[in-house]
């Protein structure tokens, strides 16, 4: 999932950046590594040590990135089966609107 699928998921109040902060002080056994940003890029490497970790867990779980440090989102993004009102979760292989109301 991207941080802005959490985002979402969480409602009004919260942001991609929102969820970040608290992914970065989550309790040990929280799988923090498999969340990326809107790019399909990881955002730890300023934070986590060493600043490749959260790749190379990804990439031990099948994840593969391109050259630039990008996975795709299309091919590698979680899409939850809920109902989900009025959210613009990403759709494998198209771009979901404001007002949909359920996810496959």
């Amino acid at each position: 999932m991207t941080y802005g699928q959490i985002a979402e998921l969480l409602g009004d109040g919260y942001t991609p950046r929102t969820v970040g902060f608290c992914m970065h002080s989550s309790p040990d056994g929280t799988p923090w590594h498999r969340v990326v940003n809107a790019q399909g890029a990881t955002s730890t490497g300023k934070v986590v040590l060493p600043h490749d970790k959260q790749q190379r867990l990804l990439e031990l779980e099948g994840v593969v990135f391109n050259k630039s440090g990008r996975c795709s989102l299309e091919q590698f993004v979680f899409i939850p089966k809920t109902r989900v009102q009025n959210a613009t979760l990403y759709t494998k292989g198209t771009k979901a609107t404001k007002g949909t109301k359920t996810y496959k």
